[in-house]
């Protein structure tokens, strides 16, 4: 294992070494300067996202579910990114799953020694009963978090598929998974603090990961969340207006649509679009798995 000082999310980053000296716009400067090179180094690795990609869709579509897990920061990412599909896409609330070294408690502070457990990790994915139709994305700022390569390990042995996201290369955690993304994002503004440009950097590959998936499993229509689930007043009126931008209507014909098919988006924008009644367009989508598109170029007049 390397020392800390090896690791590049660990190396002092010449460019703010006086930072505190400075006045506060000018210390701004320097953070938003060194923030300014994630997208690039998360750029360098799409084609390894893309295979990511298409891991957790085969998953998904093979009836697997997308495990994240990681300790701290990274753990924390995958917690929020992992809550957001429900309300975006309509998923059930166990396709996606972020786990985080501690648990519960760790969500909100520290859990001392708890990313140094492997235990607790193969303990972790054992209570979820994690399976070879699953995939798991193992997140570690430094690719070498116990609980991470433990996880990983135990994901392997069971023939799951494995992913990586770290911002170190050559960490532990690439050589155990099958698909290491690995943005390079250099030296932190605060030397050590990987909170900052590594968890960037590890938010935009989780956003990737998830609105690529649903993507490719038909849950978006052109760049419209059409299976966003209505848990408030906000996101009523997201799905009218949706319907409206899909199909082209005014917002009496989308209400209209969408009671009459129980708040059902796509059912909605298919019933607008086609000659199809309620029960056939539900039929039609499913035979299409959900894909808008595909019912259109077949019912489409």
């Amino acid at each position: 294992m390397k020392n800390l000082y090896e690791l590049t999310t660990e190396s002092r980053n010449q460019a703010s070494e006086n930072i505190d000296m400075l006045s506060t716009i000018d210390m701004l400067k320097i953070i938003n300067n060194e923030d300014k090179k994630v997208a690039l180094a998360v750029e360098a690795v799409l084609p390894v996202i893309a295979q990511a990609v298409d891991c957790i869709v085969e998953a998904f579509q093979q009836g697997g579910r997308l495990i994240y897990c990681g300790a701290g920061t990274s753990g924390r990412l995958g917690i929020l990114d992992a809550s957001e599909c429900p309300p975006t896409y309509g998923t059930p609330h166990e396709q996606v799953i972020a786990l985080i070294a501690g648990g519960h408690a760790a969500i909100f502070q520290a859990v001392e020694n708890a990313e140094d457990n492997q235990a607790l990790a193969l303990a972790d994915l054992k209570k979820i009963n994690f399976n070879a139709k699953d995939v798991l994305v193992g997140i570690a700022a430094s690719g070498r978090t116990t609980y991470v390569i433990a996880a990983l390990g135990y994901a392997k042995k069971l023939h799951a598929k494995t992913i990586a996201l770290t911002c170190n290369a050559g960490s532990e955690v690439t050589q155990v998974a099958d698909i290491a993304i690995v943005p390079i994002v250099g030296a932190e503004v605060v030397t050590g603090s990987s909170r900052m440009k590594a968890g960037t950097a590890q938010k935009l590959v989780l956003n990737m990961l998830t609105t690529g998936a649903m993507i490719r499993t038909g849950k978006v229509y052109g760049n419209l969340m059409v299976n966003v689930e209505t848990k408030n007043l906000k996101l009523v009126q997201r799905q009218i207006d949706i319907v409206m931008q899909a199909c082209g209507c005014n917002q009496d014909r989308a209400i209209q649509a969408l009671q009459e098919c129980n708040g059902d988006c796509k059912i909605a924008i298919v019933i607008i679009l086609t000659a199809l009644s309620v029960d056939e367009a539900r039929v039609a989508l499913q035979q299409n798995n959900g894909f808008i598109r595909r019912v259109l170029s077949e019912y489409r007049d």
